[in-house]
């Protein structure tokens, strides 16, 4: 793919240096001269410019880009970088940088963005996901809460151990997309059995997730963890 990242920061830099090791072709755009440092990142298309200026982003020629990833430590830069992006030169996907998590309302798709990330929220979740067995831990939203990426690590009393997948009646707008099996990453198929201590990864409807915990943690789950809020 090809992915412009506005922001040569720390974190634009490190972004940008972990698409380019998986193949991907990337350009980093930033306003500010004294942050250009190709030698950082040199695989990288550099590029000195307002990420927030319409003109700019043509001459970038932000409409060939696949993804945009507004990664500048200002939150409204991001935003009008992701509405720039989403609806001038409609780019399929855009990811958005949050700073401040009193902000993290602002970051809907009415602001173009698909996937905003912040790293409180990311921070939280990834400490629940290491600590948590027989819940469900929401690790990231899409779509402004149309769709979740969530996390169930099975414990020995969950229903369907020891049996196929094809024998787990999961609920419509749900699918398990990955398994993670000590470290080995597992993708699903009808016949493979599920074990204690496996994380189960899904994309579901932020309204299924009881339905989804319901089945595969069994139905008593869904009350036990609205009583431990």
């Amino acid at each position: 793919m090809r992915i412009a990242i506005a922001g040569a920061g720390n974190v634009g830099r490190s972004i940008a240096q972990e698409l380019i090791d998986n193949g991907h072709q990337v350009m980093l755009i930033e306003r500010q001269p004294k942050m250009l440092r190709p030698d950082r990142v040199p695989a990288a298309e550099w590029v000195l410019a307002d990420a927030c200026e319409l003109a700019s982003l043509e001459e970038a020629d932000l409409a060939g880009c696949d993804v945009v990833v507004a990664a500048t430590g200002d939150d409204k830069v991001n935003l009008v970088v992701s509405l720039l992006a989403k609806t001038e030169f409609a780019v399929p996907r855009v990811v958005a940088r949050v700073n401040r998590a009193e902000n993290e309302w602002l970051f809907t798709e009415q602001w173009g963005v698909d996937v905003a990330v912040s790293k409180p929220r990311v921070m939280a979740a990834l400490v629940e996901e290491a600590v948590t067995v027989g819940d469900l831990v929401r690790l990231m939203t899409f779509r402004q809460g149309e769709a979740n990426l969530v996390e169930i690590t099975l414990p020995p009393t969950a229903p369907y151990v020891g049996q196929p997948l094809h024998a787990v009646p999961l609920p419509r707008d749900s699918a398990l997309v990955a398994i993670l099996r000590g470290k080995r990453v597992l993708v699903p198929s009808p016949d493979d059995p599920i074990e204690a201590g496996d994380e189960l990864i899904f994309v579901c409807t932020a309204e299924m997730e009881d339905a989804v915990r319901a089945v595969v943690l069994g139905p008593d789950s869904v009350e036990r963890t609205r009583e431990q809020r």
